[in-house]
């Protein structure tokens, strides 16, 4: 059964038609990489499908209209890690990441053991064990980052949204932080995270989809997706594109097509 479903989705801002007709499936557990050049309409989709912008078509999340979720409903079923987020406060690694537990609770509960241990797991594994107590001010952009991550885990949402979270991060931590990601699609969760290293989104993801001009232009496993003219087409580079034994997808960037 589909998790999400759009419909001939379409969404202006300011009057300005951004997304045009977009209709996907997402089936439950699984990883869906989100592709397209830039102003291709993938934040723009992701913050439709979190409830910030009005829409006319048909997208339902667990077969209810988007628009008539509840914000502390959805935010208990969906959960965003975008890829930089502005902070106005010294927060604590561990208050932030503690505010990911806040759909779940009315304003006059405290904090309990269940949610400190659901912290520090979620510090565990995004290999921040012994920050609780840092400044987040203090902290690189990367390490920010994977804050945002542990704030995510611990919201305990069955859908999670990332908005290439990985831009700020070293390869070293681009890897651990995917793989973590993996893990929870393992474990049963949806993911729709927007890629901007088409190398990476086919390694993780198990489906793709990709925008260009607000359009969906291709839908599919990132093998029949990344082909030679597609990347032509919609990123405007020449490429040759290789599948090792082990099917991990190459791509070999030749030269830019010209417009």
């Amino acid at each position: 059964m589909s998790q999400i479903h759009a419909d001939h989705v379409n969404v202006s801002i300011e009057g300005i038609p951004i997304l045009h007709d977009v209709s996907f499936a997402v089936e439950a557990g699984t990883w869906v990489g989100l592709l397209g050049p830039n102003g291709s309409g993938k934040t723009t989709l992701l913050r439709t499908l979190n409830g910030l912008l009005p829409y006319a078509g048909t997208l339902t999340l667990h077969n209810r209209p988007v628009h008539a979720w509840k914000p502390r409903d959805l935010a208990q079923t969906m959960a965003v890690v975008r890829q930089s987020t502005p902070l106005s406060f010294d927060f604590t690694v561990e208050e932030l990441v503690l505010l990911g537990r806040a759909p779940h609770k009315s304003w006059l509960d405290r904090t309990t053991r269940q949610d400190s241990n659901l912290v520090q797991q979620a510090l565990a594994r995004v290999d921040l064990e012994g920050f609780a107590h840092r400044s987040v001010l203090s902290l690189s952009g990367g390490e920010r980052q994977r804050v945002f991550l542990a704030q995510a885990l611990v919201q305990s949402a069955a859908l999670l949204l990332l908005d290439e979270p990985t831009t700020h991060l070293d390869v070293h931590y681009q890897f651990g932080f995917l793989n973590v990601v993996r893990d929870l699609v393992t474990a049963g969760r949806t993911v729709i995270a927007v890629f901007h290293n088409l190398e990476q989104a086919a390694r993780f993801s198990d489906h793709l989809l990709v925008l260009d001009h607000g359009r969906l232009v291709a839908s599919g496993a990132p093998d029949s997706v990344l082909t030679p003219d597609l990347l032509s087409q919609v990123f405007r580079m020449q490429a040759q594109v290789d599948v090792d034994p082990d099917g991990t997808l190459r791509i070999f960037y030749e030269h830019p097509v010209a417009p």
